[in-house]
């Protein structure tokens, strides 16, 4: 890492979430769906929450101050993440479905044994865009903890033109949260089945999307 690196680092660790929280708190926020999360995460089981890589700002800051662990990319862009997130009550896993991904899923594992939910967006880290990759998948059956889908949208937002179409919500804007319904997968699922679990959660997904999204939006 050059010294431009650190520095920017630097700044992203220290400047960034008050930043964050002060434009942020002006957000409205309409969740829907509370109580696919209320019998599993909010009764205090393990859970892994599944978003497009697109959508996850947020909600970083709705569901900040939880402990939720964030599985984010050993890429530069990831480290900002990453520093951003633990100043935001966030511990991260470094690793992706291209770099560190064993390691990063032993991890996962061990994290939900322990009683940790995860935050993952399987769509990253590079794309391609909305579709999802296996990991998250092995990760719920190895653990055997329930896999929740949630996304975001904003009526009033920036898009940042990336292979992810990054959304940032502007401020004072209205958030729209859908929470899906919990997925589990047995352990003793077959590759068909995880094939089949991966199109529908991928489904979901796209669902989940529209429904925040609403006419006119993306």
């Amino acid at each position: 890492m050059n010294a431009r690196d650190r520095i920017a680092l630097g700044l992203a660790r220290t400047l960034a979430p008050p930043l964050f929280r002060g434009v942020y708190s002006s957000l409205r926020f309409e969740i829907n769906g509370k109580e696919h999360q209320r019998d599993t995460w909010g009764a205090g089981q393990p859970v892994v929450f599944v978003t497009w890589h697109g959508r996850i700002l947020p909600l970083l800051y709705l569901y900040r101050g939880n402990r939720i662990v964030m599985l984010v990319s050993r890429h530069r862009d990831g480290e900002y993440l990453a520093r951003v997130g633990r100043a935001l009550g966030y511990d991260a896993i470094r690793g992706s479905s291209t770099h560190g991904a064993f390691p990063a899923l032993r991890e996962v594992v061990r994290k939900l044994r322990a009683g940790r939910s995860i935050a993952i967006t399987p769509d990253g880290p590079q794309g391609p865009r909305e579709r999802l990759k296996p990991g998250v998948l092995q990760a719920v059956r190895l653990s055997g903890a329930p896999l929740i889908p949630v996304m975001a949208g904003a009526h009033r937002a920036w898009w940042i033109e990336g292979w992810d179409s990054f959304m940032i919500p502007k401020p004072f804007a209205t958030v729209r949260v859908e929470i899906g319904e919990p997925r589990y997968v047995s352990r003793d699922c077959s590759v068909r089945d995880l094939e089949d679990h991966a199109r529908e959660l991928e489904l979901q997904l796209q669902e989940l999307k529209a429904r925040v999204d609403g006419a006119g939006q993306r």
